[in-house]
C-alpha cells in the first residue's frame, strides 16, 4: 500500500531539510493521492529541474509502490519561466497537483528517478 500524497511530501521536506537543502510547499494538492511535482533550483546558475511523478508504466513488478520521478526536459535544468509556464499548464490538467520547491546548492534532487 502506497503512503499518501500529505505524507510523503511531509518526509520529502524533511529529508531535504536535513541533508542541508530548503524545501518548502508552493501548492498542496489531493491529500491522499495528489500528483507531485518537484522543482529544484541551483544557486549557482539560477536555473531549475522541473520532477514529475513518473506514469505507471516506469514501474516494474518488483516495486509497484515506490514514487518515481522523471525530469520535465532531456536537459533537466532550464530557464525558471520555462518551468512556470509548465507547472501552469499541470495544474489547468491536475488541479490535485502539489508542487515543492527545492533549493539545493549542489542541484540535488533528493527524489528516486525511474530508469529509461
Amino acid at each position: 500500500m502506497r503512503v499518501t500524497s500529505d505524507f510523503w511530501v511531509s518526509a520529502f521536506m524533511r529529508r531535504v531539510g536535513l541533508e542541508g537543502g530548503f524545501a518548502t510547499l508552493r501548492r498542496r494538492g489531493n491529500a491522499e493521492a495528489g500528483a507531485i511535482a518537484v522543482t529544484v533550483s541551483r544557486a549557482a546558475d539560477r536555473l531549475v529541474a522541473l520532477y514529475l511523478q513518473a506514469p505507471q508504466s516506469a514501474f516494474d513488478d518488483g516495486r509497484p509502490v515506490d514514487r518515481l520521478f522523471v525530469p520535465a526536459w532531456p536537459e533537466i535544468f532550464v530557464e525558471e519561466f520555462r518551468v512556470g509556464e509548465k507547472l501552469a499548464r499541470e495544474t489547468k490538467f491536475d488541479p490535485d497537483l502539489w508542487i515543492v520547491d527545492v533549493e539545493d546548492r549542489d542541484g540535488r534532487t533528493f527524489v528516486e528517478l525511474a530508469r529509461p
